[in-house]
C-alpha cells in the first residue's frame, strides 16, 4: 500500500513521550540500557515496510526517558547467519578489555534456508550473536557464539532472545527463549527456556531447561528476569495460549513467573503462576532492564501482529511504537507493580479538576489523569470533539473492561476492536496517561495495566468520568 509521509499524517496522533520510529515499522524493544548517564533504547526496524519485513535495529538516545533523538540505526543484518533478520536482544553494560566502558550486546541472528517457506513453524535457522559498543552508537566485531548445533536436541529451529547477565562472581548467565519437541506431530510442542553459563560470555555451556509444570503454549520469546526484595521473577512472552474471557485475549501473551529461588537455581515454574503484564490490545516483548539509579524499568512494544484488530490505521508512514518506560516494584502480596518512571511527573501541567459526570475538554490529546479514593462503580469515557470513536474503561464492581466503542459499527467490526475484561473485585484508584494515538491504564496502583493505541478523528481530548472519586487531569 502507498504510505503517507509523517508530515500527512494527523499531528495529533503522534505521541510526545513515547519512542516512535519515525518511519517504517516498530516492535520488540531491544537491547535497553543507560550507558555514560545517557539512556540507549535499539527497537526491531522495519525501514522498508510495508515491503520488506526484513529486521533492523533502529536506535534512540534519551536523557530522561521521555525526550528521544533517533539517531541512524544501530545494526542492518551484515553476517551471512542474519541475512533475514537481526532479531531481538540484550544489552549490559561492562568494563572493556582497555578499562573504559563499552555495552557488550547479545542477539538472534534469522536466516531462512534456501526453499523454506517463511513464517512457517521450523522455517528458519537461529545463531545467537555477541558484539560490543564503545560510544553507544557503532557496535563492532559481529560473530556467532552458540550455533544450532550446539543446541540440545530437544529444541527446535526456534531458539531466540538472549536475555545475559552478570553475577558477582564473574559467572555469567543467559536465558534463550524456546519450543521444544514433544513428539513428531509437534502438535504438543511447548515453551521453555534454555539456561547458559559462561565464564566471560563467549564460550558458553548449557545448564538446563526451565519449563513449566503444564503445558503453557507452544513456544516461549523474549525471557528476562526481573530481582526485586531478594526474589527473582521469570519474564516470558508464550505463544499459542487459549483464548479465556478474562485472561489470555491477545494472540500472544507476555507476563511473569514468582520463582522459589535464584533464577540460576529454578527448573520447573508452576503455569498457574504466570501473570500478564499488560490486558490491553496493544502490547508484547517486554524489556526489563536495572537503570544506573537501581530501578528496575520494564518497556513493551506497543502493537501487534494481529490483522484481526490492527492498531496502524491505512497509509500510515510509521507503524508502532514502545510504552511508556515503567518502573516496577512490589505489592505487598509479592506479585509486581507498574507504573510510568516519575520523569513523567514533571512534564504536568496545571492540573484541572474532573468532577463526576462533568465532561472536561483538554486542549489537545495529551493528558494524565487521575482517580483517587474510588467508591461504587462506573466508567472512565475518552472522547474527541467531533463525533466518532469513544474509549472507556469500566468497572462492575467484578469486572473492568477497556471498552472501545463507535458510531460506525462497521467500523468497529473491521478493526476488531471491542472489549479486554479482567476480574477485579475492587477499584481504589485510576491513572490513564493519554499522549496522542497511545493510551495506558494503571489501575489499582499498577496492579492492572491496559494499554491500546486510539486513532480519533478530533484533536481535543474529552473526559467524562461517573465514577465517585478525586479526580484530576493534567495536560501533557
Amino acid at each position: 500500500m502507498d504510505t503517507l509521509s509523517i508530515a500527512q499524517a494527523p499531528l495529533h496522533w503522534e505521541p510526545h513521550f513515547h519512542l516512535t520510529p519515525g518511519h517504517g515499522w516498530m516492535n520488540d524493544p531491544n537491547a535497553l540500557c543507560q550507558f555514560r548517564g545517557t539512556y540507549h533504547f535499539c527497537y526491531q526496524y522495519g525501514p522498508d515496510w510495508p515491503n520488506s519485513d526484513t529486521k533492523w535495529w533502529g536506535h534512540a538516545t534519551s536523557p530522561d526517558l521521555l525526550t528521544w533523538t533517533r539517531t541512524e540505526p544501530a545494526m542492518a543484518p551484515e553476517l551471512p547467519e542474519e541475512r533475514d533478520g537481526v532479531w531481538s536482544g540484550c544489552a549490559l553494560v561492562e568494563t572493556g578489555p582497555d578499562g573504559t566502558e563499552r555495552i557488550r550486546v547479545f542477539y538472534t541472528a534469522h536466516l531462512v534456508p534456501e526453499g523454506a517457506v517463511p513464517h512457517t513453524a521450523y522455517d528458519h535457522v537461529a545463531h545467537q550473536v555477541a558484539t560490543h559498543s564503545s560510544d553507544g552508537v557503532r557496535y563492532q566485531d559481529r560473530h556467532v557464539i552458540l550455533s544450532p548445533a550446539d543446541y540440545p536436541a530437544e529444541v527446535c529451529a526456534h531458539v531466540r532472545d538472549p536475555k545475559v547477565w552478570r553475577e558477582a562472581d564473574g559467572t555469567w548467565w543467559m536465558l534463550l527463549g524456546t519450543r521444544l519437541v514433544v513428539d513428531e506431530s509437534r502438535e504438543r510442542d511447548t515453551g521453555a527456556v534454555m539456561l547458559w553459563s559462561s565464564p566471560d560470555g563467549e564460550a558458553w555451556t548449557f545448564n538446563r531447561f526451565v519449563r513449566p509444570m503444564e503445558r503453557l503454549g507452544y513456544m516461549w520469546e523474549c525471557p528476562n528476569i526481573v530481582r526485586l526484595g531478594g526474589r527473582d521473577y521469570l519474564a516470558v512472552c508464550p505463544q499459542g495460549m487459549p483464548h479465556e474471557e478474562l485472561r489470555w485475549q491477545n494472540r500472544w501473551q507476555a507476563g511473569y513467573f514468582p520463582l522459589a529461588g535464584r533464577m540460576q537455581q529454578a527448573d520447573t515454574v508452576d503455569a498457574a503462576s504466570f501473570t500478564e503484564w499488560d490486558h490491553g490490545f496493544d502490547f508484547y516483548a517486554p524489556q526489563i532492564f536495572v537503570d544506573q539509579q537501581g530501578r528496575s524499568i520494564l518497556v513493551g512494544w506497543m502493537g501487534t501482529f494481529d490483522p484481526s484488530y490492527s492498531s496502524a490505521p491505512e497509509g500510515l508512514a510509521w507503524c508502532h511504537c514502545l510504552t511508556l518506560p515503567r518502573e516496577l516494584s512490589l505489592a505487598t502480596d509479592g506479585s509486581l507493580l507498574q507504573w510510568p518512571v516519575r520523569e513523567l511527573d514533571a512534564r504536568r501541567g496545571t492540573p484541572i479538576q474532573l468532577a463526576p459526570n462533568v465532561p472536561l475538554t483538554c486542549a489537545n490529546m495529551h493528558a494524565d489523569i487521575l482517580l483517587k479514593d474510588i467508591r461504587g462503580t462506573g466508567a472512565l469515557a475518552l472522547g474527541t470533539t467531533e463525533e466518532g470513536e469513544l474509549l472507556s474503561l469500566a468497572f462492575n464492581g467484578e469486572r473492568l473492561s477497556l471498552v472501545f466503542g463507535q458510531t460506525d459499527a462497521a467500523k468497529a467490526a473491521a478493526l476488531g476492536r471491542t472489549h479486554r475484561t479482567i476480574a477485579c473485585s475492587a477499584l481504589t484508584d485510576l491513572r490513564v496517561v493519554v499522549d496522542g494515538s497511545t493510551v495506558e491504564v494503571y489501575a489499582n496502583r499498577g496492579a492492572q495495566v491496559f494499554s491500546t493505541r486510539w486513532f480519533p478523528a478530533g484533536n481535543q481530548l474529552v473526559v467524562n468520568s461517573s465514577l465517585t472519586a478525586q479526580g484530576v487531569a493534567y495536560p501533557l
